[in-house]
């Protein structure tokens, strides 16, 4: 079993300009040069916004190669000003999900399962996350456990997620 740990969530510079704010090649410079120890490895990513006391998902993504080698390619960049332009208040923030060291190579196949639950975790809580792949919702719900939408759940469901440890 791969296990995985979180690192972050770190702050991506901003240009911020009169009318918008975006992540160019020069903030990508910048994050990089602060974050080095994070650049050569690998796993998923999850670029959000992080306002209010949490951080909403935007984009999930995986590197197998290394996360500076992935995290701003030009497509990427084009996801984030996307995400960016539909938040006026809030910081950019990236979170990485690396499997912890060991030796051998690095379980690509974890890493895309991993991407695979991250995203449908993650539009479940935003359904306007920027993927493309991955994104097809299951056609079912357990009503108070899982996206059922809002409302109060009932004692039963709360215990179901306690139990499963959602």
């Amino acid at each position: 079993m791969t296990n995985f740990g979180v690192h972050g969530p770190f702050e991506i510079p901003v240009y911020q300009g009169s009318a918008a704010r975006t992540v160019t090649g020069d903030q990508s410079a910048e994050f990089w040069a602060e974050h080095s120890a994070h650049a050569r490895k690998r796993g998923c990513y999850v670029f959000g916004i992080r306002s209010g006391g949490g951080v909403t998902p935007l984009y999930v993504g995986k590197a197998t190669k290394g996360f500076k080698q992935e995290v701003f390619q030009p497509h990427k960049l084009t996801k984030y000003q996307q995400g960016l332009a539909d938040y006026v208040k809030g910081t950019p923030v990236l979170l990485f999900i690396t499997p912890a060291p060991s030796k051998g190579a690095t379980n690509a196949k974890a890493i895309g399962e991993l991407e695979t639950f991250l995203i449908q975790t993650a539009i479940a809580k935003n359904p306007d996350l920027l993927n493309v792949k991955g994104t097809k919702s299951a056609d079912w719900a357990i009503t108070g456990v899982l996206r059922s939408g809002r409302g109060k759940p009932s004692k039963a469901a709360r215990t179901l997620k306690q139990a499963l440890g959602l």
